[in-house]
């Protein structure tokens, strides 16, 4: 579905892609990891056909977006970062009117507003106008109208931004059944845990490259360890904790409040702890996640 090799994206001296090289297979739920400024959205606006490379090859379904962009285009989906819907509208005029620009008749368009409002669990807002909608459901829409077109990409940017719990796991249910109907999908996420539950494979970048590439398990696998020991201190300055467990794990990281132990049998280093006589206000064992590999490959520094 997606070639890319040595992509990059320039503006001005900005280096924004720096030569990635991207694989997506049909079928495939594939994201795009980093830190802001890392390059995604820069990289979506290629892969998406409306911003060209500044060098290296994109192929999407097998074309050339500079020359074929409408073709393209009208096979793919797209729901950007922030919602671009119609408020004065209501909500399946806003199916609609998006299915006319692809050129489908009233009669298609009327249709597929009905079955795409069933798949949002919108039907009874069919009616209704989009501005007191909620959070959730604006996003549900807005995934709605990027399926008028029945496309065979959709690319997601930050899909759950500002979402509650309850409306990020509806809309990881729907986005679920989109896979399993044989959508491809590419999207971005701040959130690690949105990644290891949709993405069969990720990408991670960093300063406009590609720091690792891999499955959410093969990745924890291969950049962090099976468990993480939480140890929590009352001192500000843990450097003398530190010491005390130097060896107990393959990596000790120093926060703030806490130190992270990076072993492979938790309760057997937990113990080991207790046995050179240090003494946490509280211990916790859990498993390694993305986002221990996330922020061990970016570093912890924020970046505006």
């Amino acid at each position: 579905m997606i070639e890319a090799s040595g992509l990059v994206k320039r503006f001005g001296d900005l280096v924004a892609v720096d030569g990635i090289d991207v694989s997506v297979q049909r079928g495939e739920a594939f994201g795009f990891l980093g830190p802001n400024g890392a390059g995604k959205s820069s990289t979506m606006r290629m892969v998406g056909a409306v911003s060209p490379p500044s060098a290296g090859v994109l192929r999407l379904f097998g074309m050339d977006p500079a020359t074929h962009g409408p073709q393209i285009r009208a096979r793919m989906g797209v729901v950007p970062q922030r919602d671009t819907l119609d408020e004065e509208l209501t909500v399946s005029e806003n199916i609609r009117i998006y299915g006319r620009y692809f050129g489908l008749s009233r009669a298609e368009t009327r249709r597929r507003a009905t079955e795409l409002l069933q798949f949002a669990q919108l039907t009874e807002r069919a009616d209704a106008k989009v501005e007191p909608l909620s959070g959730g459901m604006k996003r549900r829409l807005t995934i709605a109208r990027s399926l008028v077109n029945d496309p065979e990409l959709l690319l997601l940017d930050e899909p759950t931004t500002g979402l509650d719990p309850q409306a990020r796991h509806v809309l990881w249910d729907r986005l679920f059944r989109l896979k399993r109907r044989g959508v491809t999908l590419v999207l971005t996420t701040h959130y690690m845990d949105e990644a290891e539950q949709l993405c069969d494979r990720l990408v991670v970048m960093d300063g406009g490259r590609i720091v690792a590439e891999g499955s959410p398990r093969s990745l924890i696998e291969c950049y962090s360890t099976r468990e993480v020991l939480e140890l929590r201190f009352a001192e500000e300055d843990l450097t003398g904790h530190a010491r005390a467990v130097e060896g107990i794990g393959e990596r000790t990281e120093v926060l703030p409040d806490r130190l992270l132990v990076y072993v492979a049998d938790g309760d057997a280093a937990s113990s080991e702890v207790h046995r050179r006589g240090v003494q946490p206000l509280s211990s916790l064992v859990r498993r390694s996640t993305l986002e221990d590999v996330f922020l061990h490959l970016t570093g912890r520094t924020l970046v505006d």
